[in-house]
């Protein structure tokens, strides 16, 4: 029995304690790596958070190249026609109004909050 995770192992296979033992402790490492991958898996998860499939209308900004040109930011409406100078690293118009969003969200739910509070 190991206490601090819960594992409770017993192997009377063979006749020798000897070859029990180990075969006892190869368990023991099995289900500790199996508890490890788990928790692996779960930091990962909640680092990744949602996955997104990446259907058409999921995206977070469209380029549209043909037959006319345009970006558009699907999180703040932002759009432009200068599609050539976004693509060559114009971003600055796009960065600000993503700010500037970010910013009123924070401000609504500042609000919210409040509104709660009293």
């Amino acid at each position: 029995l190991i206490s601090s995770t819960g594992i409770n192992i017993k192997c009377t296979q063979e006749r020798s304690q000897g070859f029990n033992r180990e075969i006892a402790l190869k368990r023991v490492k099995a289900a500790l790596l199996a508890i490890a991958q788990e928790q692996k898996v779960e930091e990962i998860k909640a680092i990744r958070g949602d996955a997104v499939e990446a259907s058409w209308g999921a995206q977070i900004r469209n380029y549209i190249l043909q037959p006319y040109k345009m970006i558009k930011d699907q999180r703040t409406n932002w759009e432009s026609s200068d599609a050539q100078g976004f693509l060559d690293g114009n971003l600055e118009d796009c960065i600000g109004e993503l700010l500037r969003h970010r910013a009123k969200e924070e401000r609504e739910i500042e609000e919210e909050r409040n509104q709660l509070a009293q």
